[in-house]
């Protein structure tokens, strides 16, 4: 299964397991690197101390190739990109925010970066800025997600048609056909967020990974689209929010009731009530808390049964 992703990351399999907050830590991260694809470790939520302990954990954990995360926003950003460096990790991705305020300085360090974003217009301006390759995430990601709510069965052939580097697909993408399906439309390769939250691996809260396999279709819902938008789990602060929404809160408002340190309370910490949920729309489909390795495993074992249940159609 060699390609321009496995290629370009010097892995088995074109798999990448996204870099979630609260989820994604050194555990994770090495041991789905160990199992053929490509590990990242969650920056956006640790502390500087704390992110170069996870990298060096990494390290020891693993010979295979892992990356980062880093979304722009994050307060410390300079000093985890410093750390990246120091720690010469090879491969980067960044998010939420403008790729040509990191790409340059990586890159003369000999660091593969790959930008994520939500429409081919930010897709063309992550290559103009120089990345190696994009992540397209579709409106289906759990996390924070795209204004523009465009689903990635649409997004992934727009970006694959605006841009020549190699294109990662993201956003409700579980299994092998789905992930079947993402290559069909254009994607070199996939990353896989919620799957790989709900694995014994995961650093995230086990009552949240409870909370996982508990929510069924229609169980999560795009919110806060006037701060930044996020997929939560319908819960107790989700109805606090829809209901500050309904009435035409504020940005203030919504920001106050956001609070700090609401994400941590409830993927980490594992207040159900309280928390901010984050996880995407094919939760549906999660009904296990495997090991990350039998998650890749399945991926590639499914991806090949469904490949092979195809049937060409006749000629026009």
């Amino acid at each position: 299964m060699e390609n321009r992703i496995t290629k370009l990351f010097g892995i088995q399999y074109p798999i990448v397991q996204a870099g979630m907050i609260w989820c994604s830590g050194w555990k994770l991260a090495s041991a789905v690197s160990n199992a053929g694809g490509l590990g990242l470790i969650g920056s956006g939520s640790m502390y500087p101390e704390v992110f170069r302990e996870h990298v060096r954990k990494c390290k020891a954990a693993t010979t295979k190739p892992f990356g980062v995360n880093v979304p722009m926003l994050y307060p410390d950003v300079e000093q985890h990109i410093q750390t990246i460096i120091e720690e010469q990790v090879k491969i980067v991705f960044t998010s939420a925010g403008n790729p040509k305020t990191w790409t340059s300085k990586l890159k003369e360090h000999g660091i593969t970066v790959v930008h994520v974003v939500s429409s081919a217009k930010f897709a063309v301006k992550s290559v103009e800025a120089g990345v190696d390759a994009v992540v397209a995430e579709g409106f289906e990601a759990g996390g924070h997600n795209g204004r523009e709510e465009t689903t990635t069965m649409v997004l992934i052939p727009a970006v694959r048609d605006a841009v020549n580097v190699p294109v990662i697909a993201a956003g409700g993408i579980a299994t092998g056909r789905q992930m079947l399906a993402a290559m069909s439309l254009g994607a070199d390769g996939v990353q896989v967020g919620s799957r790989f939250a709900a694995t014994q691996e995961s650093s995230a809260h086990e009552a949240f990974k409870q909370k996982i396999i508990e929510t069924g279709e229609g169980g999560t819902m795009l919110s806060l689209k006037e701060l930044t938008p996020v997929r939560l789990i319908k819960n107790k602060f989700y109805e606090l929010v829809a209901q500050a929404e309904e009435r035409g809160a504020s940005r203030e408002e919504l920001q106050q009731l956001l609070g700090r340190g609401r994400s941590k309370k409830g993927m980490f910490e594992g207040n159900l009530d309280d928390g901010e949920l984050e996880i995407g729309q094919v939760s549906a489909l999660i009904h296990d808390l495997p090991t990350a390795a039998e998650i890749v495993n399945r991926l590639v074992a499914d991806y090949n049964a469904a490949l092979d249940g195809l049937f060409r159609l006749p000629r026009a």
